[in-house]
């Protein structure tokens, strides 16, 4: 079953088409790694699925996306798109993961205020909760994030960049809670890292402009060229790295 349809999808900022003539469908088992190069359009499919940006075309959400008026999908932006200086906790930040289901002016319950510990002490950053967000690592604020993203159990979720600012660690302690998550969600994460997503994903989806799913984990060169995908796969020895080439398409604003 499909939880998301797009079909024909564009979107332009100030003239430019960040994105152009997108069809993709997620459906509730999918674990899609969302690739591509600077400027590619990556972050805007993201924005479009989530109803941020104005749009061409048509995005439907399925009705098990919906729980009376709660929207039942969760999102973890860059934690760049996150503003530190805000004057909250981080028990508050997590909290303020059920806002879009109940409305701004939600009083938070004693269950939910349990329930957002327990997500921070899962995290392993139970200690923090009560201090000021601009007062902690940007490791410790990712995964403040994270467990914002869960608090409302989604069927969607999306993480944008997730792995930034996250130690060696916690990154293979996030892929792996990502994978039992899966179970009963679906999940769509943006990464750059191409080479430690693949072996997390079920799929990868190539943005540059245009969309392309691979219907696969692997990618090989070749496909990358097919999909119009401008990345260079390289590899020394086990530690794979990613180096983004320069493409006639790059947008010079901060759109991507």
């Amino acid at each position: 079953m499909n939880l998301v349809s797009l079909r024909n999808v564009g979107v332009s900022y100030n003239g430019y088409e960040a994105l152009q003539h997108v069809d993709l469908e997620i459906a509730q088992d999918d674990f899609l790694g969302v690739i591509g190069p600077n400027g590619g359009g990556k972050t805007t499919l993201v924005k479009a699925i989530l109803g941020t940006v104005p749009h061409t075309g048509e995005i439907r959400l399925a009705p098990e996306l919906f729980r009376g008026r709660e929207r039942l999908i969760g999102y973890m932006p860059q934690i760049t798109d996150f503003d530190r200086a805000f004057p909250i906790s981080v028990l508050e930040v997590v909290l303020s993961g059920l806002q879009g289901h109940r409305g701004f002016r939600t009083r938070y319950t004693a269950e939910d205020r349990q329930k957002a510990l327990g997500l921070l002490g899962m995290a392993g950053i139970g200690e923090t909760a009560r201090n000021p967000i601009g007062e902690v690592s940007g490791g410790q604020m990712q995964r403040a994030l994270l467990a914002r993203a869960v608090i409302s159990e989604p069927k969607l979720l999306i993480l944008d960049e997730p792995a930034n600012f996250v130690d060696n660690q916690f990154e293979k302690e996030l892929y792996r809670t990502l994978r039992e998550l899966n179970e009963r969600m679906a999940i769509v994460m943006v990464s750059h890292d191409i080479g430690t997503i693949t072996s997390v994903v079920k799929e990868i989806v190539c943005v540059n402009r245009r969309v392309h799913r691979h219907h696969s984990n692997i990618l090989t060169q070749e496909q990358l060229r097919n999909y119009d995908c401008p990345i260079q796969l390289l590899s020394h020895g086990h530690v794979p790295h990613t180096v983004l080439e320069h493409h006639p398409g790059d947008c010079c604003c901060d759109h991507d």
